[in-house]
C-alpha cells in the first residue's frame, strides 16, 4: 500500500467518498452548514456597529445611545458564542459518527479478506489504517471542511463590508494580498507532501513495533536486541524528521501572515490617518472598523491555510483507508447449502494449490478418509501439511480439483456453516485480551458455563484454571 502519488491539492473524489458516510446523518450535516453560514455573517457585524458607535455616539458624546449599541454588541457576541458552541458540538458529533461507521465497515471488510492478504500486509500497517488514519478523517468534519466553508464565506462578507465602508481604504488593505496568496500556495504544496510522509512514517513505526513485540522471543534468542534497537532508532528518526519538516512550513508561513497583516494595518492607519487630518471623507469610526476588518480578513486566510492542511491530512488518511476497502481479495462465499447431518467422509480429488502463481505446494493431490478413520500427515517443513488443513477450511482457495465432504464440493456450503463443522487445534496458542471463559467459548453466548467446565476437565486444564 504505497502512499498517494496524486499531485492534486484536494482529491475531490476521495472527499466525495468520505461525505457519502455522512449521508445517514444528513440532518446534522445541514445543521452544521447552517451554523457555519450564520457565524460567517455575524462576525463582520461587529466592526460595522463599532464604526457607527464611534462616529455617532463616542465623538458626539451620546452616552445613552452608546450604552444601547454596546448592549447590541454584547448580544451579538453572546449569540455568536451560543451558535459556535452548537457548531463545534454537532460538527464533532458528525465526525465521530462517520469514523465509527467507517471503522466498522473497514473491520468487517478485513474479516472477509483472504489469508493471502494478511500474508503480504504488515499487521502494524493495518492497525494504523483502522485506528489512527481513520481518526484523521474525523477532522475533515470537525476542523476541516465546514471551517473552510465558513471562513471563505466570512472572507467574502468582510471584503464586501470593507468596500461598502470605503473603497479607498479597502484597496489599501489589499496591497499585501498578492504576497499572501503566493505564500499560501507555497505552504499548501509543501505541507501536503509533508503530511503524506508523516502518515507513511506513522505506519512504518507501528508496523516495526508490532512485528518486533510479537517476535520478541526470536529477537532475544538470536541476541539481536542491539541491532534491532538501531533499526528502530532509524525509523524513529525518520518519523521525527517528517514531523519537523511539517513544523518548519508552519513556522515559516504563520509569521509571514502576521507580517503581511501588520503591513496592511500600517498602510491603512497611514493613509486613513492622513485623510482624517486633511479633512477628506474618512472618519475615525471607519479607520477603527478597518483595523478590525483587516484582522478579520487575515484571520480567515490564515485559518484557511491551517484548516486546509487538516482537511488534507484527513484526505490522505481516507485514501489509505479506502485502499483497504478497495482491496478485492475476499473469499467468494456463494455457497447456499448447509450440513443437516454430517457423516464425515472426506475426499481430496486431484487438488492443485499454490500460494503464489504456479509454485505448487500441492500438485495432483488425491486421497480419501472414510468416516471414523484417522489420518496422520508426516513430512518435512513446507511440504504442505498445514496447507491441506487450510484449504479444507477455505482459508485459501485451491486452483484446481475438488475437496468433497460426504460427496459434496465444499464450495457449495456457506463458509460459516463449513467452518462450524470443522474443529482445528492450532499449533500455536493465541489468547485474546479477555477472560478464560470467553477465550474458550470465543464469545459464543450459546455455550453455557457447564459445557465449558466439562470441556476444561476433559482436556485437563480445569484444576489449573
Amino acid at each position: 500500500m504505497s502512499k498517494s502519488k496524486t499531485g492534486k491539492a484536494i482529491d475531490f473524489k476521495l472527499l466525495k467518498r468520505v461525505l457519502l458516510f455522512a449521508r445517514p446523518y444528513r440532518k446534522i450535516l445541514f445543521l452544521v452548514i447552517t451554523f457555519s453560514i450564520l457565524l460567517s455573517f455575524l462576525s463582520p457585524l461587529r466592526p460595522l456597529l463599532i464604526n457607527y458607535a464611534v462616529d455617532n455616539f463616542i465623538i458626539l458624546k451620546n452616552e445613552e445611545k452608546l450604552r444601547f449599541i454596546s448592549l447590541i454588541l454584547v448580544a451579538i457576541l453572546f449569540l455568536e458564542s451560543i451558535i459556535h458552541f452548537f457548531y463545534i458540538y454537532f460538527a464533532t458529533w458528525l465526525g465521530q459518527h462517520v469514523i465509527q461507521d467507517m471503522r466498522s465497515k473497514v473491520y468487517k471488510h478485513i474479516l472477509k479478506l483472504r489469508m493471502t492478504f494478511f500474508d503480504n500486509t504488515p499487521i502494524g500497517s493495518l492497525v494504523t489504517r483502522t485506528v489512527s488514519d481513520i481518526e484523521t478523517v474525523s477532522d475533515i468534519f470537525s476542523q476541516g471542511l465546514f471551517v473552510i466553508i465558513g471562513e471563505l464565506l466570512k472572507l467574502i462578507v468582510v471584503i464586501f463590508m470593507m468596500f461598502y465602508t470605503d473603497w479607498r481604504l479597502a484597496l489599501m488593505s489589499m496591497v499585501a494580498i498578492p504576497l499572501l496568496l503566493i505564500a499560501t500556495d507555497w505552504f499548501k504544496r509543501n505541507i501536503k507532501d509533508a503530511f503524506q510522509k508523516v502518515r507513511q512514517e506513522v505506519s512504518n513505526i507501528n508496523t516495526f513495533v508490532q512485528e518486533h513485540i510479537v517476535g520478541m522471543n526470536l529477537v532475544q534468542i538470536f541476541n539481536r536486541e542491539e541491532s534491532e534497537f538501531n533499526k528502530f532508532k532509524q525509523i524513529n528518526n525518520d518519523h521525527l524528521s517528517a514531523n519537523l519538516k511539517s513544523v518548519f512550513y508552519y513556522s515559516v508561513f504563520f509569521p509571514v501572515v502576521e507580517i503581511l497583516s501588520a503591513l496592511s494595518i500600517g498602510l491603512v492607519i497611514w493613509y486613513g490617518g492622513e485623510a482624517i487630518i486633511s479633512g477628506k471623507e474618512v472618519t475615525l469610526g471607519e479607520l477603527v472598523a478597518f483595523i478590525l476588518y483587516i484582522h478579520m480578513m487575515f484571520r480567515p486566510i490564515r485559518q484557511l491555510a491551517d484548516r486546509f492542511n487538516i482537511l488534507q491530512m484527513g484526505i490522505v488518511g481516507s485514501e489509505r483507508v479506502f485502499k483497504v476497502l478497495d482491496t478485492d481479495d475476499c473469499i467468494l462465499d456463494r455457497g447456499k447449502k448447509e450440513f443437516q447431518t454430517i457423516q464425515g467422509n472426506l475426499e481430496y480429488r486431484n487438488v492443485h494449490f499454490a500460494y503464489k502463481d504456479r509454485d505448487w505446494v500441492l500438485n495432483k493431490l488425491s486421497f480419501k478418509i472414510e468416516k471414523g478413520k484417522k489420518l496422520a500427515l508426516v513430512g518435512r517443513t513446507g511440504s504442505g501439511k498445514t496447507s491441506i488443513i487450510n484449504i479444507l477450511n477455505r482459508f485459501y482457495d485451491i486452483q484446481r480439483g475438488k475437496i468433497l465432504v460426504d460427496g459434496i464440493n465444499i464450495t457449495e456450503f456457506s463458509l460459516s456453516n463449513l467452518r462450524k463443522h470443522i474443529a482445528v487445534v492450532q499449533q500455536e496458542v493465541h489468547l485474546f485480551s479477555s477472560t478464560i471463559m470467553e477465550n474458550i467459548i470465543l464469545f459464543d453466548k450459546d455455550i453455557n458455563e457447564e459445557a465449558v467446565i466439562n470441556a476444561a476437565k476433559e482436556i485437563g486444564v480445569h484444576d489449573f484454571i
